[in-house]
């Protein structure tokens, strides 16, 4: 190992959000993973304008990241690709996969409030990225293939994030797919986007049964869209 020289008198510095430091880093074991992710931030650093992303093509084609990802013994690329995928799926990272000018490109935000709110915009067509076309994106949550009843949540609901895919994970456990797939359709239908008011609904035919008992509910019996946050499920809903 070459020795360091030490730094200079003058230099750049890179702004790295504290909560990196206290809850990230320490949950992580893995070499390539911390230095794509501290690349990033350095990257995104620098970039002006709205959204401030990075993509793979980006991040390939840095000299000094790939040359420190051949130290992990795998080709730098695979390694740069399973790096990414780790901190998407810790959720450091936001990825959405979009069609470039001339293939498919990968691009990546930092999980920040404000990226948040980016890609859904993004994802609703009101925010367009230069040379990025949003007909094929698909915001990455974990490693496996979005499920059906994630695309329906987000195309009906909202971004889909990681604690809201834990949540509709944990639905798919305890109720029939179709039932959280309609219980969606419900509160679209009376404007309470929120996946509270969703779990509530689902609560409710769990305990209550589905109106006649079959898919098919009495409509009569749908005509008060706040029937699910009063009484004793209000708090499914209330609850911060």
């Amino acid at each position: 190992m070459k020795q360091f020289a030490g730094f200079p008198a003058r230099m750049q510095f890179t702004s790295i959000p504290n909560f990196f430091f206290s809850t990230v880093l320490p949950q992580m074991t893995d070499m390539a993973e911390l230095k794509t992710t501290l690349h990033i931030f350095e990257v995104l650093y620098r970039k002006r304008g709205y959204p401030r992303f990075t993509t793979f093509s980006e991040l390939s084609s840095s000299i000094s990241l790939m040359s420190g990802l051949r130290e992990t013994g795998k080709p730098p690329e695979d390694a740069l690709r399973a790096a990414l995928e780790m901190a998407t799926t810790r959720g450091t990272l936001l990825h959405l996969e979009m069609d470039g000018d001339k293939a498919p490109e990968d691009i990546y935000f930092l999980n920040a409030e404000e990226n948040r709110k980016a890609v859904a915009k993004i994802r609703n067509g009101e925010l367009t990225l230069t040379g990025l076309k949003t007909t094929r994106y698909r915001e990455e949550i974990g490693t496996q293939e979005t499920p059906d009843i994630f695309r329906l949540y987000e195309e009906n609901i909202g971004m889909l994030t990681p604690m809201i895919a834990e949540e509709l994970r944990d639905a798919e456990k305890h109720y029939p797919t179709e039932w959280i797939g309609d219980a969606v359709k419900e509160a679209v239908s009376h404007n309470k986007r929120n996946w509270k008011y969703i779990a509530a609904i689902l609560e409710h035919w769990s305990l209550e049964g589905r109106g006649d008992g079959t898919h098919q509910r009495d409509s009569s019996k749908d005509a008060d869209p706040d029937k699910y946050i009063k009484g004793k499920y209000g708090h499914l809903v209330r609850r911060k």
